[in-house]
């Protein structure tokens, strides 16, 4: 596994680099002080399977980053780490195309399972913002009964607009389109529908879904 880290402080870099060795002997770790050196890793390396970018970098400000790698190498998932909680950050990273945003405050244990989350095809997003977004809307009130006769999640109604819309196999920007919401507000709904699923990934989600009675 080839890991790309990007982050203009060594003392940081040097900890995530033997934390991230702790998923396997086999974990490779390309350090970049900036942007420009995190692209020109992925530009030598064909097989990179996850970038970590900080938020802020010399050179660049915001999601300029994520924007310009995203383009460079679309098909390498990006997980931003950051020393912001804030949830407009965290929006702005998810509508540019990063699929996690960790916050360097995270314990270690965290910081793990966040990108084994990401690398598996899920997204992953600090608890926070998941509860600023359960709390911004309307929960279903009335659960419903799992074909193991459980007591089935409850999900916004929002979040069951996305799943149905999931289930149909429309990607985020069709399913973004249809219910008027940014690409960033869809990723933040799949994130809470899978967190609520306990499933990784979207085929998870539609098949956890369907077992529940939920579609």
């Amino acid at each position: 596994m080839k890991i790309i880290l990007a982050d203009d402080h060594a003392l940081f870099r040097e900890g995530a680099r033997h934390l991230l060795q702790q998923m396997g002997k086999d974990v490779e770790v390309l350090e970049a002080g900036t942007c420009q050196e995190a692209i020109a890793h992925a530009n030598q390396h064909e097989d990179i399977d996850l970038a970590l970018l900080d938020l802020h970098m010399p050179g660049v400000t915001g999601v300029e980053c994520v924007v310009h790698f995203q383009t460079a190498h679309p098909d390498v998932p990006i997980v931003v780490l950051s020393g912001s909680e804030s949830r407009p950050n965290v929006q702005a990273v998810l509508d540019v195309g990063a699929l996690g945003y960790i916050p360097k405050s995270s314990s270690s244990q965290v910081m793990l399972s966040a990108i084994r989350l990401v690398l598996s095809g899920g997204i992953y997003l600090p608890p926070l913002v998941m509860d600023q977004e359960l709390a911004a809307t309307e929960v279903m009130a009335a659960p419903q009964a799992t074909s193991r006769g459980q007591t089935s999640c409850c999900l916004t109604e929002r979040q069951m607009d996305v799943l149905k819309l999931l289930a149909a196999g429309k990607p985020n920007k069709l399913i973004a389109r249809e219910l008027g919401l940014g690409e960033g507000t869809i990723k933040v709904h799949l994130a809470g529908i899978f967190r609520t699923l306990e499933v990784n990934n979207r085929t998870e989600a539609v098949m956890e879904a369907q077992r529940r009675k939920l579609l």
